[in-house]
This record gives structure tokens, C-alpha cells and sequence, in this order.
């Protein structure tokens, strides 16, 4: 069995990510900070879950901005 000790983002979703962002940042400020049309265009959690769960390189920014708003 694996553990994920030094993983930061063991046992957080998505969506969970996504919420989070969204507490501290618009749609438009997310798009903004990072540059995916799901932000921008007729933007909505679900859609942008989808798109999300699609494309790894999108997903990564968003994981990227998530771990730069935690604190140490």
C-alpha cells in the first residue's frame, strides 16, 4: 500500500480546489490568473470541472494556484 505522506493535495478533489479558488477569486479573476476559456466563457463549476477533468495541463494550474493560497 502506498501512503501519500508528502503529497499536499492527497484526499482534496477538484472540485473542492475549485470551490476554494472561488471563495478567494471571481470567474473572471481566476481567468484572469490563469489564462482557460472555461473561466471566461459562460463560466460554471460543472462546465469547468469537465474541462478540468479532460485536460492535465489546465488541471496542473489550477493545482498550482491552489497549493500557492494554503497556508504553510
Amino acid at each position: 500500500m502506498s501512503t501519500q505522506i508528502n503529497n499536499p493535495l492527497h484526499g482534496i478533489t477538484l472540485e473542492m480546489m475549485l470551490k476554494h479558488l472561488l471563495t478567494l477569486y471571481s470567474w473572471e479573476d481566476l481567468y484572469k490568473l490563469i489564462r482557460i476559456n472555461c473561466f471566461h466563457e459562460n463560466p460554471s463549476m460543472k462546465s469547468s470541472l469537465t474541462f478540468l477533468r479532460k485536460t492535465p495541463w489546465a488541471r496542473q494550474k489550477v493545482e498550482t494556484l491552489y497549493l500557492k493560497t494554503q497556508k504553510p
